[in-house]
């Protein structure tokens, strides 16, 4: 389908002008409309948005800066070129820094004329572009797109906005593998007004250590064997945006330090520049080890853990959040089968009872596997534990075997107080945890919500 000619609005208070400006871009297959008057400008504008408007400084009913200004707050995309006599070029610099595209001095040439919208217009096509790559990137990132019903799952949530409204530049993300750091990142990223700069991603292992700095830093040319051109690194590329380091904890020691200069003074320098290159990038880090041991092993930096740790988020396993599994299942199940193009399957009382009994080791990124391999194998609209792999039965029958041991207490002759028993039961779980109450629900079996109804009920905590 032949692509619609761009209409173009010449606003000029001269007929002579409107006349050969349509002429002109008429011939070059442009859509043309005409407006004397900025009211008139105004008016046509709304009735049918133009591509480019070509404005004359100066209109018998305004100022052509103010209609610039009302023609961009209805369209801040549409590219404005402004036309002035010798006299009014102050007017139109003036007009440049409120948003106008360029500007022409009268009388101009036709073939700069011809130029200046071309290149106008494909201006105006990379934006359109990089807005729809920005959308298409920023798809499953939202803060909807995390599920999840649980306590846990709504204080993530609420840390996520405060983080993204914030002006912090550096998080750090603590949890297991498959604990969904990735998207949190990316939700923390296009939930914030970083946005439209880039979001750019960079695995700390996956790179060898003599690759990783020249990914992150760029290289001048000749600073080593192969660097045969310039390469900007991620740092100087995400300007404005934002960089996720996944699995800091195995940065290597030196370019931690380098990772420190560019967070305290937000400059860095290439491998083999001479000078310091600023970036204003938001340093989102993430690890899945216990950054606390690796500092005792000297092998992370104390200044830079302390520096990272400004906003420090500890993303819950799903083992202890058992009330999110069936919501995330859920929500696998709608998106595998849209992706697969067939209907949504239920999910069998017995594979619900399963998916709740098991463990979760792999976290979410194990149950989002398990599904997708169901959901191919399962041939109707019923997923059933035949779909489920062999050793999900095991695990959940060896636990619940093991919790119907634990949960064998001898009743004294004398009896006892029930309450009482609970009400002990939670102040040591409490205390050998320091306090920590998702580590006291793991110990009790519960989740963590029903840990601090009862902290509520025995007074560990307030109403």
């Amino acid at each position: 389908m032949p692509e619609k000619p761009a209409m173009i609005l010449v606003v000029d208070d001269e007929r002579l002008i409107r006349w050969s400006l349509e002429q002109q871009l008429t011939r070059e297959g442009y859509l043309v409309q005409q407006a004397e008057t900025g009211a008139e400008a105004l008016q046509r504008a709304k009735s049918e948005p133009p591509d480019l408007v070509m404005l004359d400084v100066r209109l018998p009913d305004a100022d052509g800066v103010d209609i610039l200004e009302r023609l961009l707050a209805a369209d801040p995309e549409c590219p404005i070129i402004m036309i002035t006599a010798h006299g009014g070029v102050e007017s139109a610099v003036r007009a440049m820094k409120l948003g106008a595209h360029d500007y022409l001095v009268k009388p101009f040439e036709m073939d700069e004329l011809s130029l200046t919208i071309r290149k106008a217009l494909e201006t105006r096509l990379l934006k359109r572009d990089l807005t729809r790559l920005q959308a298409a990137a920023s798809q499953g990132s939202a803060l909807d797109d995390l599920i999840g019903v649980s306590r846990a799952m709504a204080d993530l949530k609420a840390v996520i906005v405060r983080i993204a409204q914030s002006d912090a530049t550096t998080v750090l993300l603590q949890g297991e593998s498959g604990t969904g750091k990735d998207l949190v990142a990316r939700v923390i990223h296009f939930a914030s007004q970083r946005a439209r700069a880039p979001f750019l991603a960079v695995n700390c292992v996956a790179l060898p250590e003599q690759l990783l700095e020249s990914e992150l830093l760029g290289h001048e040319r000749g600073a080593f064997t192969d660097a045969r051109a310039q390469k900007k690194g991620l740092f100087e590329q995400a300007d404005g945006g934002t960089v996720y380091l996944d699995e800091i904890g195995d940065m290597r020691l030196d370019l931690q330090g380098k990772l420190l200069h560019l967070i305290e003074e937000k400059a860095f320098r290439r491998i083999g520049g001479v000078r310091d290159i600023k970036a204003d990038v938001r340093i989102i880090a993430a690890t899945n080890r216990d950054l606390a041991k690796a500092l005792e092993a000297g092998q992370f930096r104390k200044d830079l853990y302390y520096r990272l740790k400004v906003f420090p988020v500890w993303l819950t396993l799903l083992r202890e959040r058992p009330e999110d599994v069936l919501p995330l299942a859920r929500h696998f199940i709608q998106r595998f089968s849209r992706e697969m193009r067939r209907r949504p399957i239920e999910l069998d009382p017995e594979v619900q009872a399963r998916l709740l009994g098991y463990h979760w080791p792999g976290n979410v990124r194990e149950l989002r596997n398990i599904l997708e391999r169901a959901i191919i194998l399962a041939p109707g609209d019923v997923l059933t534990v035949e779909h489920l792999p062999p050793e999900m039965e095991e695990s959940t029958v060896g636990r619940a075997d093991d919790m119907a041991r634990t949960a064998s207490v001898s009743l004294p002759t004398e009896g006892l107080r029930l309450e009482e028993v609970e009400r002990d039961l939670v102040r040591q779980a409490l205390e050998s945890t320091g306090g920590n109450q998702v580590r006291a629900a793991r110990l009790l079996g519960i989740s963590r919500d029903a840990l601090r109804n009862r902290m509520k009920k025995f007074g560990f905590l307030a109403p």
